[in-house]
C-alpha cells in the first residue's frame, strides 16, 4: 500500500455496490485518489466468483474493478451491522448503492435517513430505471438495458437484434456515475450542502446510443429512417496478411487514398468529395476498399497510409493487447505483484492530471480484509469488533 494521490485524495466514499456498473463507478473515485470502503454483504460481492482466479473469490474479473478499496464485510440486515454502518455514515462524504432504492429504505438507508446522518453526504444511487418512471422497482442488468435502450436494436436491426458482447451498458454507466458523483462534490463545495444523485442506466445508454443512430428521427416529424448507414457498413478489411481498419475521413483525404491507390476514378464515380454525396455512397465505398486491401500486406498499408496522414490500425488480438505497439509503450497494462494473488496483469487509470496524478495505492482486497481496520477507524475497540464477528454481524478476511 502506498498513500493515495489523485485530486480526490481526502474524500471517504462508501461503495454499496456489487457487480460491475457501481464498483466501476467507485474504483474510477479510488483510483482518483478517494478513500474507498467496500461494504460487501458476508458471502461477498458476487462478481467475485466471475471468472478465471487462483484463489475463490478473487477472479480477475472482480480484481479489474475492485482495486483502490478497502473490504468491509457487513450483514445489513443484522441489527448491529446495521449499527455499524450508521457510525460509519456520518464520516463519509459519498455513499454510492446500486441496491434498489425500495429496498435500501427498507433496511433503513434511503436517502432521507442517510441525509438524517450526514446532511454533506452525497448519496449515488445507480439505478436501472429512472425513479420518476414505471418501470422504476424493475431489476436490470446488461443485457436488459441493451435490449430496452434500442442498443441491440442498433448492433443487429430490429427484425434481428443483438447484443454487444461486451457488459458495455454497465460501463458507460459507470464513468457517468463517477462523473456526475464529481459533479456533486465540486457542487457541495460552493453550497455545503449533499444531494442526491441519480445514474439510471436506461436513460444513460438511450440517450449514448440517440447520439448518431436516431437519423432522420431525430427530427419531427421524420425525415429519414432511424440508424446510421456508416455504422452498418463498416468492417475490417482483409489485407494481404491480416487485418486492417482504414479510415479516410474527409474529401481531400479519400481522394489522396484513391489517388495513392491508382484508382484515381473512384474520386468521381464515387463521389467522395461532397460529404452528403459519399454518406450516400457509403456501402459502395466500403465495397471497393474491401476489393482494393488485399493488393498490400498490413505493413505496407501502414507505411503508406502513415504518410497519406490517414486515420488506420491494424487489429489487436485481445489475448496480446499489452503488446500492441502504443499501449506497451506509456506501460499501460501494468503487471502488479498482489499480496495474496501474485502477480496481475491491469489497466492502469487512463485519466492523467498533471499535478494530481492517480496511482494504484491498494491492491484489491479479499472479502472483509479491513473490517477491522475500518471499524476502528469509526472507534469500535478490539473487544467490540471481536464481539461484533462473533455475534455475525462482521465478516472479517
Amino acid at each position: 500500500m502506498t498513500a493515495p494521490t489523485g485530486p480526490l485524495a481526502g474524500i471517504r466514499i462508501l461503495d454499496l455496490t456489487s457487480v460491475l456498473f457501481g464498483p466501476y463507478a467507485a474504483q474510477i473515485l479510488g483510483d482518483w485518489g478517494a478513500d474507498v470502503i467496500k461494504v460487501e454483504s458476508l458471502a461477498g460481492d458476487m462478481w467475485r466468483y466471475a471468472g478465471a482466479s487462483r484463489h475463490r473469490g478473487m477472479s480477475g474479473q472482480f480484481m479489474a474493478v475492485n482495486r483502490n478499496k478497502r473490504s468491509l464485510a457487513l450483514d445489513l440486515k443484522h441489527l448491529q451491522g446495521k449499527a455499524a454502518l450508521r457510525r460509519l455514515i456520518p464520516g463519509a462524504d459519498v455513499l454510492i448503492t446500486n441496491v434498489r432504492p425500495a429496498a435500501m429504505a427498507r433496511l433503513g438507508f434511503g436517502y432521507e435517513d442517510c441525509r438524517a446522518l450526514n446532511s454533506r453526504l452525497i448519496y449515488a444511487a445507480a439505478t436501472g430505471f429512472g425513479q420518476d418512471g414505471p418501470w422504476a422497482a424493475r431489476p436490470a442488468f446488461d443485457e436488459i438495458i441493451q435490449a430496452a435502450s434500442g442498443l441491440a436494436s442498433s448492433i443487429g436491426s430490429d427484425d434481428a437484434p443483438q447484443f454487444v458482447p461486451s457488459l458495455v451498458g454497465d460501463k458507460i454507466c459507470g464513468q457517468a456515475l463517477a462523473g456526475a458523483v464529481s459533479a456533486a462534490l465540486f457542487s457541495r463545495e460552493r453550497s455545503g450542502k449533499g444531494q442526491l444523485v441519480e445514474v439510471p442506466m436506461l436513460e444513460t445508454i438511450a440517450g449514448f446510443n440517440s447520439i448518431e443512430m436516431l437519423g432522420g428521427y431525430a427530427f419531427d416529424p421524420p425525415i429519414g429512417p432511424a440508424g446510421y448507414k456508416r455504422m452498418k457498413e463498416r468492417r475490417p478489411v482483409r489485407t494481404k496478411d491480416g487485418w486492417m481498419t482504414m479510415l479516410p475521413y474527409s474529401g481531400d483525404n479519400w481522394c489522396a487514398f484513391f489517388t495513392a491507390v491508382g484508382r484515381p476514378e473512384l474520386i468521381d464515380e464515387l463521389q467522395v468529395r461532397d460529404p452528403v454525396a459519399r454518406a450516400e455512397n457509403i456501402d459502395r465505398i466500403y465495397a471497393r476498399m474491401g476489393e482494393i486491401a488485399p493488393s498490400r500486406t498490413t505493413a505496407e498499408w501502414e507505411e503508406l497510409l502513415l504518410r497519406l496522414d490517414v486515420p488506420h490500425t491494424a487489429f489487436a488480438r485481445i489475448s496480446e493487447i499489452g503488446e500492441q505497439e502504443h499501449l506497451k509503450a506509456v506501460d499501460y497494462f501494468a503487471a502488479i505483484d498482489h499480496p495474496s494473488e501474485g502477480r496481475i496483469r491491469q489497466a492502469r487509470p487512463a485519466t492523467k492530471f498533471s499535478d494530481e496524478p492517480p496511482n494504484l495505492h491498494r491492491p484489491t482486497p479479499r472479502l472483509g480484509e479491513h473490517s477491522r481496520e475500518v471499524l476502528l477507524d469509526a472507534g469500535y475497540s478490539a473487544s467490540e469488533i471481536d464481539a461484533l464477528i462473533a455475534a455475525g454481524a462482521v465478516g472479517e478476511g
